[in-house]
């Protein structure tokens, strides 16, 4: 269909997620991965929403060295009482912060950077969406813990995963709590030439 399909950039996800990466497929577009070695530092000095733009806009910059064409990157923030919950660093951790979520809400912040290394330009957003908990039982958490084993996750949960069991009420972007806010992307991808192939 596209004669100058070879004409279009190229899109670059810089992500090891899983679930970034599906949702973009689900979404329509054909990408590549490429990994970013940026390490997942948080400024103490800035808000939950700027780490978040900063480590999603280092990350992007960071493959750019590497490759031509449009980078994706992102950045997953999960803020409980002001307070950055970050990846679970073991399992008794992974428990301690499911615990702390039980019945409260919290904040699920993605930024995302779309950067164009032709253009030497980029543009940043960043998503919240937040999210209630039921009341979960230590056992619950425990098995969780141990089937879904957690540990890359910021919050120590997939919202796909565990959806039914511990989400009371989700309000705003879904995807955005997945790792990524789809329509959003899709609208700034438009913009650096990127088309999903469902469109």
């Amino acid at each position: 269909m596209h004669k100058d399909s070879s004409q279009l950039p190229t899109l670059i996800l810089a992500s090891q997620s899983q679930r970034r990466r599906e949702l973009l497929e689900e979404a329509g577009f054909k990408f590549e991965v490429v990994l970013s070695s940026v390490k997942e530092i948080i400024d103490p000095s800035l808000s939950p929403r700027d780490n978040a733009l900063k480590l999603a806009k280092e990350k992007a910059l960071n493959v750019t060295t590497q490759v031509q064409g449009v980078v994706l990157a992102a950045d997953t923030i999960v803020v409980l009482d002001k307070e950055i919950i970050g990846k679970p660093r073991d399992e008794e951790d992974a428990i301690a912060i499911l615990t702390k979520l039980s019945k409260k809400i919290h904040e699920v912040i993605t930024a995302f950077t779309v950067y164009d290394t032709k253009m030497k330009k980029g543009t940043s957003k960043a998503v919240s969406t937040h999210v209630k908990f039921k009341k979960i039982s230590e056992q619950q958490i425990k098995d969780y813990v141990k089937q879904f084993k957690p540990f890359d996750k910021a919050g120590a949960y997939a919202i796909q995963e565990s959806e039914g069991s511990f989400i009371e009420k989700i309000e705003g972007s879904f995807t955005n709590v997945m790792g990524l806010p789809i329509d959003e992307v899709t609208e700034i991808l438009a913009e650096y030439g990127i088309k999903s192939e469902k469109h």
